[in-house]
């Protein structure tokens, strides 16, 4: 479903074309989709950096996509991937008192988030790393809006459900609607959301290898 399509079917759902509503709908929409990405758990939206840790720097900047991290390896000259436990920064400050001490060096064993910033965000390691490493960042990236790719994202594409009714309820309190119909809209996306959470969370996380076909009982 592209953004046009969307638009429209916002408009005749909400019977509602006055300028000021539709001036607003990229706001909504970008509401709606803020909304779901923050209720469902999507493996859709990991992705894989490869970074470069240098000698003596105890910062690395994230990808710009960068919204909170699933992993975070430090490769070593044997192509040997070490796992770094995320910590909080004041744990990192009282590990590594003396960051310019070079004694102190060596193959990072945490990290933690400084600070987020609208390009990228930055970790802080410990220990300072000792010589140049490469490393692996495995992260939740967040995807962008249907108001800027228009022709679709996978949102948009294997959720549309979901996102008209996420837009309905946006839509709808934008309008200060009866409250019995906001109710039908936000069972519906309930609704959709339970089947979607289900797919992400669920089926998508078990293969019938170990876990067998999903059934339901029979009553």
């Amino acid at each position: 479903m592209d953004k046009d399509k969307l638009v429209l079917l916002i408009k005749n759902y909400l019977q509602n074309s006055e300028t000021t509503f539709v001036n607003s709908l990229d706001d909504i929409i970008k509401n709606a989709e803020e909304r779901i990405f923050e209720e469902v758990q999507f493996d859709n939206f990991r992705k894989t950096a490869t970074l470069t840790l240098s000698a003596g720097t105890k910062t690395i900047a994230t990808p710009s996509d960068y919204v909170l991290a699933f992993s975070f390896a430090v490769i070593d000259s044997n192509s040997d991937y070490h796992y770094l436990d995320k910590k909080h920064p004041s744990f990192i400050q009282e590990y590594d008192v003396d960051p310019t001490d070079s004694t102190k060096r060596a193959l990072p064993e945490y990290y933690a988030e400084k600070e987020k910033g609208t390009s990228s965000s930055t970790l802080l390691l410990a220990p300072v790393p000792d010589a140049n490493y490469s490393a692996e960042l495995n992260y939740l990236f967040k995807p962008n809006s249907l108001v800027t790719d228009t022709t679709g994202t996978w949102l948009s594409n294997n959720a549309r459900n979901l996102l008209l009714y996420g837009c309905l309820i946006e839509g709808y309190t934008f309008m200060k609607g009866d409250p019995d119909m906001f109710q039908v809209y936000d069972a519906r996306y309930q609704q959709e959301l339970a089947r979607l959470k289900n797919r992400a969370e669920a089926r998508g996380r078990k293969d019938e290898y170990r876990y067998d076909s999903l059934r339901k009982p029979v009553t």
